[in-house]
């Protein structure tokens, strides 16, 4: 293959590994030319500090892909309304109207609350006894209730909105039809809600969407029911991934599971550096385009090229992070950039993480001697859709 010719991207991986072309690319070809299963050619940045000019400089446009071919692991782009296809100021806009809604305080004072379901949901896995499938007992039941209480879903609705929610985040799972038919199904189950909302508002996060307003200006009904669906399936799929992710990765590497057993206020630190070593996306796609001629190392993106983003790569980027490879979660180097960078940082990243302390320190506390049911041939791994990790992690624990 010669350097004019894109690459097949992404890359094979296998589980959580990562493919070891990114390091090869980030010393030789840190922006190399790829080609994603639909759409035009892009370059790829897997260097940390090209990724993060990518993310934040107002020259790089997620705007500009509207109407273009734009580089894509699904058949189908992006909606044209989502808060993650627009750039500042509408983007802006769009963001301080939620955020209003999406508070640290509000976010904290559930803290309690997700104690308490995930204790719960201990108490149903002792009372059943080892073992268990952590994805089912645990991994989606925690994040799903308390996405539910937050934006005032009811739960009874779960199973339908984590089949929408499937197909939403499916890439070859799914056919296009299928996709479009959940679509258009979670489209009119939160217009619904909405409408509820309006004639009884309740003390949850749909009815302050409902409700928000900046000065004289308020969310259109277009925008209201993207964000709504938007926070509804991100908000819980992030996390539902990275719980059964974090217990993989800590019981495959028993050093680090030792030293957090042993001092449980490395929590934070530890949820920080998982959510770095860990390669959560399978791929990338939200592809930026140049809005001029931009000069990243060696290399000149020209005015109106998309440029695609590696987040994983950046996070096992040599130049800032020692022995990257390596798990160390007393590591206090640069922050990871798992939840992005910039205007489209991730606006649950507070949620996501407060749900991931709560569960490292409930399983490490509450289940003694945790660990897999069996031989890692048995750990099921998800295909066909945008996130990587177990379908099914069957998990043990002494029993007392």
């Amino acid at each position: 293959m010669t350097a004019t010719e894109p690459r097949t991207y992404p890359f094979a991986s296998e589980k959580l590994d990562l493919d070891p072309l990114y390091a090869a690319l980030r010393s030789e070809e840190p922006l190399c030319r790829v080609r994603l299963p639909y759409g035009e050619p892009a370059w790829l940045a897997t260097r940390y500090e090209d990724v993060k000019v990518v993310l934040g400089d107002p020259r790089f446009s997620r705007a500009a892909a509207v109407g273009r071919d734009q580089p894509r692991a699904r058949p189908y782009p992006a909606g044209a309304g989502a808060m993650i296809s627009l750039d500042p100021p509408e983007h802006s806009r769009l963001r301080r109207l939620v955020a209003r809604a999406f508070t640290m305080r509000r976010i904290e004072s559930l803290r309690p609350r997700v104690q308490q379901i995930a204790d719960g949901l201990v108490d149903a896995m002792l009372a059943e006894g080892p073992p268990v499938d952590l994805v089912q007992a645990f991994g989606l039941p925690l994040p799903i209730a308390v996405m539910c209480e937050l934006l005032g879903v009811p739960f009874e609705d779960r199973s339908d909105f984590r089949q929408w929610a499937d197909a939403y985040l499916s890439t070859s799972k799914f056919t296009e039809e299928q996709v479009a038919d959940a679509r258009t199904q979670l489209r009119g189950y939160v217009a619904a809600l909405a409408a509820e909302r309006r004639e009884e508002p309740q003390d949850d996060l749909l009815s302050a969407l409902v409700a928000a307003r900046d000065s004289e200006d308020r969310l259109s009904e277009e925008e209201l029911l993207t964000m709504a669906e938007t926070i509804l399936v991100a908000g819980h799929e992030t996390t539902a991934t990275q719980i059964p992710n974090f217990v993989y990765v800590l019981l495959t590497n028993p050093d680090q599971l030792a030293a957090l057993r042993a001092d449980l206020r490395m929590v934070p630190q530890a949820v920080e550096e998982l959510l770095r070593y860990i390669p959560a996306g399978a791929g990338s796609s939200q592809p930026r385009y140049a809005l001029e001629d931009v000069r990243l190392g060696a290399v000149t993106v020209r005015a109106g090229e998309p440029v695609v983003v590696d987040r994983s790569s950046a996070n096992r980027d040599e130049s800032i992070y020692t022995d990257p490879d390596a798990l160390d979660l007393t590591r206090q180097e640069a922050p990871h950039i798992g939840f992005g960078h910039g205007a489209h940082h991730c606006l649950g990243a507070p949620l996501a993480r407060m749900e991931l302390q709560v569960t490292l320190h409930t399983l490490l506390t509450r289940l003694p001697g945790l660990r897999l049911a069996g031989s890692l041939q048995g750990v099921v791994w998800k295909s066909g859709v945008s996130t990587r990790g177990p379908e099914r992690l069957p998990i043990t624990w002494e029993q007392v």
